[in-house]
């Protein structure tokens, strides 16, 4: 009952990516993450659908790799696309491109190394909230104890690259270069009106000359076509 519309979801994004000339902007890298890194949680759940597994992997490191795997895309990932793509539009402001990039890779690398271990202490047997691993001789050998660290280690880098993201956002806020009513060459009719909105979204209403997924329109110079862009 999860799987078959998640994959549906995870297809469709996959298909409306799938022949787009794509710019890899700060958002566009937080929404492939977010699929890829969705990808990973998805295609692990699988084992932990199947009972005769799940007797195993219940309650260790696997399954803790495979929630985060699906909900740090959702809750964290997601979150920084929006706000990234958003925040012009929101405060009239552009983030600064090389910041939002450094804070990407400073989170999407280190994420990576916390829980891809995990799933190796998992089908190891580690089980989460051991207190005192004396008691647990075979979680003890090599390579164990160097995943444990590696992924401690992860987590405190990825978590010192939020204050990328924190001086960013404020410095923007203050400092950022004003932003143009269409940054993100978008074809929909928010990105029409001033950044940020005046009162009642426009001085005056946009006229809309055809649909919002004009995108790679034959014999025509640029890959978007803007709804109230007169042919």
């Amino acid at each position: 009952m999860i799987s078959i519309p998640i994959a549906e979801m995870c297809f469709l994004y996959i298909a409306t990516l799938y022949g787009g000339s794509i710019t890899l902007s700060t958002p566009m890298l937080w929404a492939l993450g977010f699929v890829a890194e969705f990808l990973i949680g998805g295609v692990t759940g699988i084992y932990l659908g199947s009972s005769g597994a799940d007797i195993y992997f219940h309650d260790t490191y696997f399954v803790v790799a495979h929630f985060h795997y699906t909900f740090f895309p959702i809750a964290l990932l997601g979150t920084f696309c929006g706000i990234t793509m958003w925040f012009p539009k929101m405060f009239g402001r552009m983030m600064s491109d090389k910041l939002g990039k450094i804070h990407f890779w400073g989170t999407i690398i280190p994420v990576n190394f916390i829980f891809i271990p995990m799933f190796f202490l998992g089908l190891a047997g580690d089980h989460r909230r051991i207190f005192d691993y004396s008691n647990f001789p075979d979680l003890m050998r090599p390579p164990l104890p160097a995943l444990r660290i590696l992924a401690t280690v992860s987590l405190v880098v990825m978590w010192s690259f939020q204050f990328v993201f924190l001086y960013n956002f404020i410095n923007s806020l203050i400092r950022g270069p004003k932003a143009e009513k269409n940054p993100w060459r978008s074809n929909t009719l928010e990105w029409t009106t001033e950044s940020p909105p005046p009162h009642v979204n426009w001085a005056e209403l946009p006229i809309v000359y055809r649909g919002p997924y004009e995108y790679s329109v034959p014999d025509r110079a640029q890959d978007y076509w803007p709804q109230n862009e007169p042919a």
